[in-house]
């Protein structure tokens, strides 16, 4: 068992040792697709190869450590009582260093650090879900400005009183769609609505969807298959609104689709956004009907990110959040709608890290030949 893990962290070392060699070379840096391929496994390898070199490290301190015990058992007691503290502590680290590894090496979804598309929704529960998505709205672009993502406006449909009937817009950042993907589904509010004069709670939802920004390569779109409409924009823009057709909506023929983008001045700008949305919906499309012909009744432990499932219930009489598909229960609502959302994320994903864990999947090193 011993062998296995070292001739499996050896193939990683090697395979590391292969790339750096390779991004380096002139040859691979002209080939853009081939080096950005690179430059990602690269990236993806090394803080894997940085937690193999520290347990490397650690098991030679610890054996010297042994050594040392061993000498001074009888000899002299003081080192061996110091030799011992260091022998626990190094124990220690050790034990930490393998869990950050085990973790390190888990499959890693390849759309984690893609960018997200992100739609919110009123639900069931009339003006209070428009209210309450325009929380959820704010709760997220909050999100962002901590993690220091890009929030961008393709298309919002505003209420008279300020709620959300619908908000699509872009989420850029390292390792956003690693974060926002567990928000997909239905999240449930609890609250005495602004509209409501007898003080009684209602309850209402919103629905939220997580899509991963996707390429043209990812997928591809017939232009056949569009219909695009321009129109002028409505809504707040000063002297531009109503007098240039920059709206555009684009209608997807074949899945009957529809995606308008109004956000932009530009009616170019407005249909590559208009654009992106698209492709991020059709791969959704196509993923889950893909799942679910390998799959049918499989079910992940944070969910199956279908936007009917209810993952989520803000009771704000109670001051709580509790996020159903782990049974965690936070009474720091405040916190959370003011965008600390890593409260409710990070132990999302320690979650699915342990449900790996249990199943005993790990990640299996590419150790293909480079190619020339």
């Amino acid at each position: 068992m011993e062998t296995d893990r070292e001739t499996r962290e050896q193939s990683i070392l090697n395979r590391f040792a292969e790339l750096e060699a390779a991004i380096s070379e002139p040859s691979v840096m002209a080939r853009q697709e081939h080096y950005i391929s690179l430059l990602r496994e690269h990236a993806g390898l090394e803080p894997v190869v940085a937690f193999i070199r520290q347990r490397q490290k650690l098991a030679q301190e610890l054996q010297d450590t042994e050594a040392l015990m061993q000498e001074s058992r009888e000899a002299d007691p003081e080192l061996y009582k110091l030799a011992e503290a260091e022998h626990k502590s190094t124990l220690q680290a050790l034990a930490e260093t393998d869990q950050s590894l085990k973790l390190a090496l888990l499959p890693q979804d390849p759309l984690d650090d893609r960018d997200v598309v992100l739609e919110i929704r009123g639900g069931v529960g009339g003006e209070e879900s428009a209210l309450f998505a325009a929380d959820l709205f704010n709760m997220y672009r909050r999100y962002a400005e901590r993690r220091g993502y890009q929030l961008e406006m393709v298309d919002l449909n505003e209420t008279e009183l300020g709620g959300i009937k619908e908000v699509i817009c872009t989420v850029s950042g390292q390792g956003a769609y690693s974060r926002l993907k567990f928000e997909s589904g239905v999240h449930r509010v609890q609250r005495i609505p602004v509209t409501e004069s007898g003080g009684r709670i209602h309850t209402s939802a919103a629905t939220v969807a997580v899509m991963p920004s996707v390429d043209e390569v990812d997928i591809q779109i017939d232009p056949k298959d569009l219909r695009i409409d321009t129109y002028r924009s409505s809504g707040a823009g000063g002297q531009h609104v109503n007098k240039t057709s920059s709206a555009i909506r684009i209608t997807h023929l074949p899945s009957g689709l529809v995606v308008t983008c109004q956000d932009e001045r530009s009616q170019h700008k407005n249909k590559d956004k208009a654009m992106a949305v698209l492709r991020s919906r059709l791969y959704e499309m196509e993923s889950a009907r893909q799942a679910g012909a390998v799959a049918d009744e499989r079910k992940n432990l944070v969910g199956s990110g279908d936007r009917s499932q209810r993952i989520r219930t803000y009771n704000f009489p109670q001051g709580r959040v509790t996020d159903h598909r782990i049974g965690l229960t936070l009474y720091k609502i405040e916190d959370i709608m003011q965008g600390d959302l890593d409260l409710l994320i990070d132990p999302l994903i320690a979650a699915e890290q342990a449900q790996k864990l249990a199943a005993g999947e790990t990640e299996q090193p590419d150790v293909r030949s480079m190619e020339a």
